[in-house]
């Protein structure tokens, strides 16, 4: 049965969901869309609604009736015309789309569309995001493709130019912020999670997180780490980061909550009145937008970035944090 969470995400996505609703009244069913927006938005929730729509036995204005025996399989898991893909590991892998390809163009269980959802689609590698370009480019029969990402850019842009991209909007982080400290949530904590994701739920499960808790605390000893001797920051990632972010995945968390605070030292410096990640921190980050310069904080946030890139390699993570770290004190010793 379909979760009370899932069926408001969808209701959150009323634009979109409408205008795949009127894809479907017309008769003009893509091939292959993209769906793109922040984390908790809702993106696989939708991808379902759709495929239940496409696959629905009773439609009913255009939206499925979630009770016939098509819609009921599609809810729980197993229709056998949807295909949900996830990273195996940290990656969609070749074979995974080499896989998917052989099922799709092989005769189906049964009559009907095939759906296709692949979660993660900036996670592909070369390989199999070359294999799923192959299939985008000849598609066969009654086959739908729905690629689900909250980085929108990671995706190549020959697949893009080859999909209909929906844009999932996040709702209002005062709203949402509101909420939480409604349910007991500090205001800085609030703030910080809705930086992370568009969910409610998810926020407020991360809120009440002791090791996000931790992760929080370890990045902004990280920022104060940074602006103190290169010996004093290295030290700090073998004897304090390391030690707890030891999966990519946890690694990524750390590395987007490290840039949410040097954006908030912008803002500082700036003089911008926008919601800080970090409220709780604005004496430190004051001080930091006085110290250092625009081009300066703009270099830490590239190297971030970049940082964010090589981290889905095979390079070994704590050196990867340490050449980051490195990165930021050069752009301290230009000046």
């Amino acid at each position: 049965m379909q979760s009370e969470m899932e069926n408001r995400l969808v209701k959150e996505q009323k634009i979109v969901t409408e205008r795949l609703s009127s894809s479907y009244k017309n008769g003009r069913i893509g091939h292959a869309y993209i769906f793109d927006g922040e984390r908790g938005t809702g993106k696989e929730a939708v991808a379902f609604f759709f495929a239940k729509l496409l696959l629905c036995v009773s439609p009913e204005n255009s939206v499925p009736c979630e009770t016939c025996h098509s819609c009921r399989r599609v809810t729980s898991s197993n229709h056998p015309n949807v295909t949900l893909i996830r990273p195996d590991g940290q990656d969609i892998r070749k074979e995974q789309m080499s896989n998917l390809v052989y099922s799709m163009t092989k005769k189906g269980y049964e009559v009907g569309r095939k759906i296709y959802i692949i979660s993660r689609a900036d996670r592909m590698n070369v390989a199999a995001a070359n294999t799923l370009l192959k299939f985008l480019e000849e598609p066969e029969g009654d086959v739908t493709a729905i690629l689900l990402t909250d980085s929108y850019q990671s995706i190549l842009p020959t697949i893009q130019s080859r999909c209909q991209r929906l844009t999932f909007l996040p709702p209002s982080r005062d709203m949402m912020i509101n909420k939480l400290v409604e349910k007991g949530i500090t205001p800085s904590m609030a703030a910080t999670v809705t930086m992370v994701t568009a969910n409610l739920d998810e926020a407020f499960r991360l809120a009440g997180d002791d090791q996000f808790a931790h992760m929080r605390k370890t990045v902004l000893k990280l920022v104060e780490a940074s602006d103190k001797h290169v010996h004093e920051a290295l030290l700090f990632i073998q004897s304090e980061w390391a030690p707890l972010f030891k999966e990519k995945e946890e690694t990524e968390s750390g590395l987007d909550l490290l840039l949410y605070a040097y954006r908030d030292v912008v803002a500082s410096k700036a003089g911008l009145q926008s919601i800080a990640a970090f409220p709780d921190q604005q004496e430190l980050f004051r001080g930091l937008s006085m110290k250092m310069t625009y081009s300066q904080l703009s270099a830490n946030m590239e190297a971030i970035l970049q940082s964010k890139k090589q981290l889905h390699g095979n390079m070994n993570r704590t050196l990867l944090m340490e050449q980051l770290v490195l990165s930021m004190q050069e752009g301290l010793l230009v000046v």
